[in-house]
């Protein structure tokens, strides 16, 4: 049996297994098996909390669908909540080695349990290369994309992970599901892409859908917000800080001028724990 525990993010939903007492073979497999919402425990993913070499903690998080990813930013919260709340470590300010690199959390505390968590993402990455995107080297702002017959402005962003954002007039009411697969599964992004449809309400608020690479519809996003935030300021829509009303609550993040670095805060939340048979 595998103990597991189910978290979620503002209803960004993992599985988490503690590898430093039970191994997982194959989680690829196993997230597939974990996550479908019908005949496993039902998640947007896997997550592993694992040793590292050089940081506090290593993660590594799995889709839906068994591809691996880089990154997940409510994801990495819920990381910090399990590692605290249950005795891995005493300190308030962490480091996780990912895929995208090192980050570095800070915890907020109350009444013995973690309860929010701000998450340093790290510098964005906007070189349409480095994204990866195709074609001519140089940023993607503001620039059109046929997709079935239909033209998107896109703005592409790496926060380690690749995404795009689409502003659009009503988010609640816009086709997500039909266009969010067309552009994941695009011929302009080799490793696929996530995609944001964002509504812009003033230049600190936004509200955001996510289509998320090897996942679907997601009720939120914390890499996609961060790339929300540079998109917005590339695009002279949104400030520095912002709040983004996502399906499942809220987040705040900040583009900050001095270090470059992206700063995400929202709340992680334990749901149960339970055994998964090997």
């Amino acid at each position: 049996m595998i103990p597991f525990t189910k978290m979620h993010g503002i209803g960004n939903d993992y599985i988490y297994i503690d590898t430093h007492t039970h191994q997982v073979k194959d989680p690829s497999k196993l997230a597939v098996e974990m996550s479908d919402r019908n005949f496993g425990i039902g998640a947007d993913g896997l997550i592993l909390i694992m040793p590292s070499s050089e940081a506090d903690f290593r993660m590594r998080m799995f889709n839906a669908d068994g591809s691996e990813a880089e990154m997940c930013g409510n994801g990495i919260r819920c990381f910090a909540k399990y590692v605290f709340d249950h005795g891995l470590t005493k300190s308030k300010n962490i480091s996780v080695e990912t895929l995208a690199g090192i980050k570095h959390l800070d915890l907020t505390v109350k009444n013995k349990k973690v309860h929010t968590v701000t998450v340093n993402m790290g510098e964005p990455i906007i070189l349409r290369e480095r994204i990866p995107m195709t074609g001519e080297p140089g940023t993607v702002i503001d620039e059109p994309l046929q997709v079935d017959g239909v033209k998107f402005n896109i703005t592409a962003v790496s926060m380690g992970n690749p995404h795009v954002i689409i502003y659009v007039e009503d988010v609640e009411q816009f086709p997500l599901e039909k266009y969010g697969p067309m552009i994941e599964l695009h011929e302009f992004f080799p490793n696929r892409t996530n995609v944001e449809f964002v509504q812009i309400i003033n230049e600190r608020e936004v509200i955001q859908r996510t289509w998320e690479r090897g996942s679907g519809e997601t009720l939120a996003c914390g890499t996609g917000a961060s790339a929300v935030t540079i998109a917005g300021v590339m695009n002279r829509k949104t400030n520095r800080s912002i709040l983004i009303h996502l399906r499942g609550g809220d987040l705040n993040t900040e583009w900050n001028e001095e270090d470059n670095n992206v700063y995400l805060t929202g709340p992680a939340v334990e749901v149960f724990q339970g055994t998964w048979p090997k």
